[in-house]
């Protein structure tokens, strides 16, 4: 069956699980298995580094892991990446990304680094004192 543009229209009733455009089209809610939040939340923000183990590599192949997590681990095994990265990288949204990095961070397939937040920098001035000081001597 299909419509005046001569796309293919389902019959009804038939069950529609494939965008002629896009290909099969899988809910993020099915990858995260409904799930929209994770244990490690807090440590999660979009700038968090993602860094894979040493031992994910032959732990990869060893578990059962959607193929989004295995490219989470792979890509982050080259080099660490930040969560929106991931996120534009794997072309999914961030709340997704952030329920599968939860899922590799408690089976210890990957760390998460967070840069220093400003306020717990040095003072400028208190470092400039440092390098005088040092020139000093």
């Amino acid at each position: 069956m299909s419509n005046q543009d001569g796309r293919a229209v389902p019959e009804r009733g038939a069950a529609r699980w494939f965008d002629d455009e896009a290909g099969p089209v899988v809910r993020p809610y099915a990858m995260t298995r409904g799930r929209t939040r994770t244990t490690a939340d807090g440590r999660l923000d979009l700038i968090a580094q993602v860094i894979a183990e040493s031992r994910a590599e032959q732990a990869v192949a060893d578990q059962l892991l959607s193929p989004e997590h295995v490219e989470i681990v792979e890509l982050c095994r080259r080099a660490p990446l930040s969560v929106a990265e991931l996120a534009a990288g794997l072309d999914l949204p961030v709340g997704v990304v952030r329920v599968l990095i939860g899922d590799l961070l408690d089976a210890e397939l990957v760390y998460v680094s967070r840069p220093v937040p400003p306020a717990e920098l040095p003072d400028e001035r208190v470092l400039r004192e440092v390098i005088d000081g040092l020139r000093a001597l």
